[in-house]
């Protein structure tokens, strides 16, 4: 399996795709208008403390207060504590992942016991210190870091736990003295190897915090190491800097401390691997600039990044323009004959298959089967796709064979394997349901690319004509009886609903107009839609 990566850039964005076998399977957007949030570091002013919901709301300088709750607040360690005593942070809160690359790098960290020989007094740590409400104050200024990007109506998620990427690895420079390895990282040998060298030189540079080794440091010499570390001390220095001259001389109530890497340069980092064969990028100063920035810190991958010149827009020579369009519709045809049905809602995404024109040879069984089976390998590769998180709900055909459930779910986790964002899933369900979930950091391609309808205003539908009608004379009934004899009624109504007044509903608004004693009559308004109407009294 190999990899490509196309970077697109234009003065209104800067787009990535990343092409496995030559297949589009990740699209990246960035506009430079609106720049993602995520891996931003800020010193921020807390504007309102939740002790009910044990968060707060943080001024980072954006439209809307960005969140920040307890659970993702460095624990305060107590001076007089032993170490069982010192509430340890589970390094997957330390460790936040500022990309997909990044979400799948963390290991579960192991707090020390210790054993005690002789009979001591344990002291119980007060419970209330860890409360937010005893932690921090509206007014208070603290360093935070963006985590999630404004989602919706939400605004972004911020965690005082601060980790520092570079390619090789991630800094906690605020956490406890750690190290760990990426759990994609399976030789054991290998592990251990990086393990003792990173805790030798975490002491050798009397370093503070946690480190833990990505995928990309896998048979990495130790001088490389040694190099990623200087440059995260260098730029950890940077920004405690930027935070006090920030505390002294400014009077905002924000500062931007620290800003992530462009899209271009934060794939390079995080998304090239050993499977990466071609980087093309379509702008000359972009490609200067990647170049640069690969010699520096990726050399293995310099010699794969060229300049494409061609007269063919990059994009549209290799589909992606067809992918990135086809990935904005509902219904997504499989090349048996079946399709799926994807519907994102604020609070799941849920997914159908069906097998549409596919009839199969053998059986209903076996015909069900060979969908779901095709299916798993569509659906593993539109989530990401889209970029699609939370919760996901996949609606399989169902399968009376156990063996049949068993073959599409270890299918599936295969198909997700491959995916950079941690992924969950839960067994099929006896009516052919497995839930999922996927890690979610920014907005999905139909999020960042698409608006609500301002027809059905998000709905997907819209009333009929002959509703619209039905409630139209339900309303003149209604003025009837309210205002003081008025002349004649005016309906001013969409094109398709007064014709339907005059042809078919004509008999209806006979016997309304005999009923109320006044006569109606119609307008039609070409810039109203459907379900929009107003009704004058003369």
């Amino acid at each position: 399996m190999s990899e490509e990566l196309l970077i697109n850039y234009t003065p209104m964005e800067s787009r990535v795709a990343v092409l496995t076998d030559g297949v589009t399977s990740e699209i990246l957007i960035e506009r430079h208008q609106k720049l993602g949030l995520v891996g931003n570091i800020y010193l921020g002013t807390v504007v309102r403390v939740l002790p009910g919901m044990q968060a707060a709301f943080v001024d980072i300088g954006q439209s809307r207060t960005a969140f920040l709750h307890a659970n993702d607040m460095q624990k305060p360690k107590r001076m007089n504590d032993s170490p069982d005593e010192i509430i340890q942070t589970p390094i997957t809160r330390l460790a936040i992942a500022h990309s997909p690359a990044q979400s799948s790098e963390l290991e579960q960290g192991h707090s020390a016991v210790t054993d005690v020989k002789s009979l001591t007094i344990t002291k119980k740590p007060t419970p209330s210190t860890d409360l937010i409400q005893y932690r921090l104050r509206e007014g208070d200024r603290i360093l935070v870091q963006v985590i999630k990007d404004e989602l919706g109506t939400k605004g972004a998620r911020l965690t005082t736990n601060i980790s520092l990427p570079s390619r090789y690895l991630v800094y906690l420079p605020t956490s406890d003295e750690y190290v760990g390895v990426s759990i994609r990282i399976e030789e054991s040998d290998e592990r251990t190897r990086l393990k003792n060298e990173l805790t030798k030189l975490l002491q050798s540079a009397n370093l503070k915090g946690g480190l833990i080794a990505r995928t990309a440091a896998e048979k990495v010499s130790e001088i490389k190491l040694e190099e990623d570390i200087y440059y995260l001390v260098q730029l950890w220095r940077t920004i405690l800097t930027r935070q006090a001259a920030a505390k002294l001389h400014s009077n905002k109530k924000s500062e931007l401390i620290y800003q992530e890497l462009s899209l271009p340069l934060r794939c390079i980092r995080d998304l090239v691997n050993e499977k990466t064969t071609k980087v093309l990028i379509d702008h000359e100063a972009v490609y200067h600039e990647v170049a640069h920035f690969a010699r520096e810190f990726v050399p293995s991958i310099a010699p794969m990044v060229a300049h494409y010149a061609g007269e063919v827009p990059l994009f549209d020579l290799y589909r992606v323009e067809e992918d990135v369009q086809n990935a904005l519709k509902r219904r997504v045809d499989l090349k048996s004959g079946g399709y799926l049905i994807i519907d994102q809602t604020e609070a799941m995404t849920t997914i159908d298959v069906n097998t549409g024109s596919y009839v199969g040879a053998r059986s209903l069984e076996d015909t069900v089967y060979k969908t779901n089976l095709e299916a798993t390998q569509v659906i593993a590769r539109q989530i990401r796709l889209r970029n699609l998180g939370g919760i996901i709900i996949l609606d399989f055909i169902d399968m009376l064979e156990e063996a049949h459930r068993a073959d599409v779910l270890a299918s599936l986790q295969e198909q997700l394997s491959y995916d950079y964002a941690k992924t969950n899933i839960t067994q099929v369900s006896e009516l052919g349901l497995v839930e999922m979930t996927r890690k979610r950091t920014r907005e999905s391609l139909p999020q960042q690319l698409c608006e609500p309808c301002p027809v059905c205003e998000g709905k997907g539908y819209i009333k009929t004509a002959e509703t619209v009608c039905f409630e139209i004379f339900r309303e003149i009934m209604r003025y009837a009886r309210t205002f003081n004899a008025p002349r004649q009624f005016t309906v001013i109504a969409h094109g398709a609903v007064i014709e339907l007044m005059l042809s078919s509903e004509a008999n209806t608004v006979a016997d309304l107009e005999y009923l109320i004693g006044k006569p109606i009559r119609f307008e039609i308004e070409p810039l109203y839609q459907q379900e929009q109407y107003n009704i004058a009294l003369d």
